[in-house]
């Protein structure tokens, strides 16, 4: 799992950076949009993949009246009707890539998509293509506190059905099962801890190391599609080595 929690710590550097642009608010904005109309209405207590948007929305600093004015294109049917489309290939020297999106134009985005792994040297696979890489798990992300008491912590989460637990940084990194992420997400809120981060992901298994010219060219597709509006996540199974962090800058 060191590369998944080597690119938690990425995507957290990489989030800061984005929001700066306005760009991951935008795809925040969407989903929560998306949970008002599709997941069960505008009240977050009725409505678990709208709690989970606005907590998400809150650990990036998205302004208050940003999440109020989703919520409402949501409510007043402004909203387009998203559909959700996944695509999988292979990036540069063979890193495997998975991409989600929320769209509404599905020609378009199946178009672009295809033109953004075309230009940077990869392609595209068909779907479930790479179901062997990636394992769908749950993953939350905060902030280690002074006041924490680790061991019993790790304790309650595993009763909540935590498999894995890690410390990097300052941030506690907490996987689940696909199936336990519900009671999980629950057992958080008992024990009033907020989350920056909570998401379902997809965790590769087994991961790809390259040199520092291959990372950069493999890092240009993963920025060409995250730059893209129908796009929500990139995942993918590059192994982020020693010194590249710097290369995001």
């Amino acid at each position: 799992m060191s590369g998944h929690s080597k690119w938690s710590t990425i995507k957290r550097k990489k989030g800061a950076a984005d929001a700066k642009r306005g760009k991951i608010f935008s795809r925040m904005s969407k989903e929560i949009t998306v949970a008002v109309k599709e997941g069960g209405g505008s009240d977050p207590e009725g409505n678990p993949r709208l709690r989970m948007a606005i907590q998400n929305a809150k650990g990036v600093n998205m302004p208050k009246d940003n999440i109020e004015r989703a919520i409402k294109k949501g409510i007043g049917g402004e909203a387009n009707s998203y559909i959700e489309q996944t695509f999988e290939g292979y990036g540069p020297f063979g890193v495997a890539v998975f991409v989600e999106c929320l769209t509404d134009n599905q020609n378009r985005t199946v178009q672009e998509v295809r033109a953004a792994f075309t230009k940077n040297d990869g392609s595209l696979g068909t779907n479930g293509s790479l179901e062997f890489i990636f394992d769908r798990k749950g993953v939350f992300t905060l902030p280690v506190r002074e006041e924490m008491d680790i061991e019993e912590l790790e304790l309650e989460l595993i009763d909540g059905g935590a498999d894995e637990l890690t410390i990097e940084e300052d941030y506690l990194t907490v996987l689940c099962a696909l199936e336990n992420f519900g009671n999980l997400n629950k057992k958080f809120e008992e024990l009033n801890l907020e989350t920056e981060n909570a998401e379902l992901q997809r965790i590769p298994n087994n991961t790809k190391t390259v040199n520092d010219e291959e990372f950069q060219k493999v890092m240009k597709l993963i920025d060409t599609l995250e730059d893209n509006d129908d796009v929500q996540q990139v995942w993918h199974n590059l192994e982020v080595g020693e010194g590249q962090e710097e290369l995001l800058n």
